[in-house]
């Protein structure tokens, strides 16, 4: 059996192909690379994203360096579907969406097991920094060994089936360590920079982005949370719950958007004690192993890189030990326990 690689043209795909090829044998592998979009003339990019047009070129030079197979698929029109535009919608409801975390789960793990099992591969082989492990006949997701490289907050979608086959060769490394593997095995890619913009948004400003994609510039009200004007604002499409700056009110004490309301274009703001929230529901949830069948105590991540917060989670709703801001609507809620994530779910408006 082969094993499948997806390489993004990255450095960290590239150092998972390397340590891959050099466990099973050159041979016995292939790179595969996924087309997602297409940049139009004159758009600028910073070499910041990830998956863009040009990193095919860098997955392709990587994988000849290894000496390796690499092929291209086309994914743009389901990367579009999926990804791209939920995403506009979700921004012109008022919501945060989550690109990376749909992008996991709809895109590339999805669609590239399938690819796989057509192929016969025995494994699919990604970049991400996380880890899996077999504990009592059942595969656990858990939090990579780099706390500032932990990826494990995007792929809380995976399922058992999906997490017997795909396999995490960074999981146990640091970043520098990825980099100093990349350069003793002489990757074309070693010192390509991190990506960290959305990757189909790059420079442009979001909010550009966006009505550049159908979401309207409405002009709407400011108001504090007993619907008082505070002030006006250009769309509610640039402001996310738990945001602090470029708010654009006087006020005595620092203001945070606690609530949009996307049909009455409002955006609602108030001190940090009025802002947080205690409880909220989540949609669309997926569990690693089996769903809890009772009350369950955890951590939560509310965003990639936020703290855990303790929770109870029962059923589709989450009650937090101590209030916190910025729960918003769209992103993400992941929940773990210590560094295994136990599943998550879509968080609710």
């Amino acid at each position: 059996m082969i094993s499948m690689i997806a390489m993004s043209g990255g450095v960290d795909s590239s150092v998972a192909a390397a340590l891959t090829a050099e466990r099973r044998g050159r041979d016995r592998c292939a790179g595969v690379a996924m087309r997602l979009y297409s940049v139009a003339e004159g758009e600028k990019r910073s070499g910041r994203t990830c998956c863009a047009p040009d990193d095919l070129y860098d997955a392709r030079r990587a994988a000849a360096a290894l000496g390796i197979r690499f092929y291209v698929y086309d994914g743009q029109e389901r990367f579009r579907e999926q990804v791209i535009e939920p995403f506009v919608r979700d921004y012109a409801r008022g919501e945060t969406p989550n690109p990376c975390v749909r992008c996991n789960d709809h895109v590339k793990f999805d669609w590239l097991l399938d690819r796989a099992r057509r192929l016969g591969a025995g494994e699919l082989v990604t970049g991400h920094y996380a880890r899996v492990d077999f504990v009592d006949g059942r595969h656990r997701l858990l939090r990579a060994l780099d706390q500032s490289k932990d990826q494990s907050y995007f792929l809380h979608g995976l399922s058992q089936e999906e997490l017997a086959m795909v396999r995490f060769p960074l999981g146990e490394l640091s970043k520098p360590r990825v980099r100093a593997i990349a350069r003793e095995r002489g990757l074309p890619n070693a010192d390509k920079r991190e990506s960290m913009e959305i990757c189909f948004v790059g420079d442009e400003p979001l909010a550009g982005f966006l009505e550049k994609h159908g979401v309207e510039a409405a002009r709407g009200e400011i108001v504090d949370l007993s619907g008082r004007v505070l002030g006006e604002h250009s769309g509610v499409h640039r402001f996310t719950v738990g945001q602090r700056r470029g708010i654009s009110v006087s006020h005595r004490l620092p203001l945070y958007v606690a609530a949009i309301d996307a049909a009455r274009r409002q955006v609602v703001v108030g001190p940090r004690g009025e802002a947080v929230r205690r409880s909220f529901s989540i949609s669309q949830p997926s569990w690693v192993q089996e769903a809890p069948s009772r009350e369950l105590s955890c951590e939560v991540r509310v965003r990639h890189r936020g703290q855990p917060l303790s929770c109870v989670v029962e059923g589709d709703r989450v009650r937090l030990d101590a209030p916190a801001v910025g729960v918003a609507p769209g992103q993400s809620a992941v929940f773990y326990r210590g560094e295994e994530v136990l599943g998550g779910g879509r968080i609710d408006a």
